[in-house]
């Protein structure tokens, strides 16, 4: 446990990465996105409104586009980041020298993930002065702002152990990256397209005041519609009524799914990291 803590290989990853101006001009440019869409959003309401003012109800509604524009921007991110760790290294000749270390395949998997992720977890800690805006034309409450973070959280480490798991059990970065972002995109659109088209087919074969676990398992894995559940939760009981009948908030087996994903990889790329050395009698 000393070990994750006192980490080389993080260290060394967190010197390179934050050593070159590139990762602060990420920063910049991704707060200034962020801001830029705020500001105008406010100014586009702003000056469509009847009364000339910028009202709690649309407050509430850019919390919403800036939360879904900021998981959007995670999501094509956590890819890029973590599904060439393992690969990269075999493919410049210095993983066999990394595994020669005392560090453990434990400590050299995790520091390799949170050096990686330490870059968007920073990016989330830095776009929170712009939901200032949103506090302070009200409409929406910390708690909705804590949950959302959370998820953030839980999404980015999910999804970011699963490519450290493709990175470790491919050889090429380019493929490995393929395959990350494919999982990727199978979770955020295909899971809503089969969400859509599951309700449909159950609504017409079994009528819609049936329980069919099925769509409620493809909301569940979606990121998306689980923080729709979270901001609109009267939204989510009547899909529940509707569809579901399933008497569970989608957060729920949510977290437990996510979280038996990240250690499911993490274990996973801990075993496949030295898959012919042989423990000592």
């Amino acid at each position: 446990m000393k070990q994750l803590y006192n980490n080389p290989v993080m260290n060394k990853e967190f010197k390179l990465r934050f050593r070159t101006e590139k990762s602060f001009l990420g920063i910049f440019f991704y707060l200034f996105a962020l801001g830029l869409i705020g500001i105008g959003f406010i100014y586009m309401q702003t000056l469509t409104s009847q009364y000339g003012y910028f009202r709690p109800d649309e407050s509430r509604i850019m919390f919403y586009v800036l939360s879904y524009l900021q998981l959007v921007l995670l999501l094509f991110t956590i890819p890029g980041l973590t599904a060439g760790v393992i690969s990269g290294e075999r493919e410049k000749q210095t993983l066999n020298i990394l595994l020669t270390t005392t560090q453990s395949s434990l400590s050299i998997v995790f520091g390799k993930l949170f050096s990686s992720l330490s870059y968007l977890l920073i990016l989330m800690i830095s776009s929170l002065p712009l939901y200032s805006f949103v506090f302070l034309f009200g409409g929406i409450s910390p708690f909705q702002l804590v949950s959302v973070f959370l998820i953030y959280i839980l999404t980015i480490f999910s999804l970011g152990s699963v490519s450290v798991y493709f990175s470790t059990i491919i050889r090429k970065t380019i493929v490995s990256t393929i395959i990350a972002y494919g999982v990727m995109l199978f979770l955020a659109l295909g899971t809503a397209l089969l969400f859509g088209i599951s309700i449909s087919i159950s609504t017409n074969w079994f009528g819609a005041s049936s329980s069919h676990p099925i769509p409620y398992l493809f909301a569940v894995l979606n990121p998306f519609m689980v923080m729709l559940s979270v901001f609109e939760p009267s939204f989510s009981d009547q899909m529940n009524k509707l569809f579901f009948n399933i008497d569970l908030p989608l957060w729920i087996p949510y977290t437990i799914l996510y979280l038996l994903m990240f250690f499911l990889s993490m274990m996973g790329s801990v075993k496949r990291l030295r898959p012919n050395m042989k423990q000592r009698k």
